[in-house]
């Protein structure tokens, strides 16, 4: 079921990140990076939703390593990673699926 989860997931990234991109939409190894989102889309530098990540300009070769660990955590997790992470904690130094994805990567460091 975790993979439902995760094609939910991503069909919702999607749905949020296509139409409010004002930058480039573009596919990295399997993740869907949308660009130019208004900054009350996600906190922080960007957010992955699925396979799909949404940011403003945060779109460095490091972060999308970070964000593709994450795409890894959904495809595990599929709809319980929402309330999995938010059980670990908004301390990034602290919250497993961060440093699980990689602190230095993510900006954390």
């Amino acid at each position: 079921m975790s993979w439902a989860g995760w094609l939910f997931a991503t069909l919702v990234g999607l749905a949020i990140g296509l139409p409010l991109s004002t930058g480039p939409v573009r596919v990295v190894d399997g993740l869907v990076v949308c660009t130019g989102l208004p900054r009350w889309v996600f906190r922080r530098g960007g957010t992955c939703v699925g396979s799909v990540y949404l940011t403003r300009d945060n779109d460095g070769d490091r972060v999308l390593r970070h964000e593709r660990r994450h795409v890894d955590q959904w495809r595990r997790y599929g709809m319980l990673m929402p309330m999995l992470y938010a059980i670990a904690g908004r301390d990034a130094t602290k919250n497993r699926f961060e440093i699980e994805a990689g602190l230095d990567d993510g900006g954390y460091r």
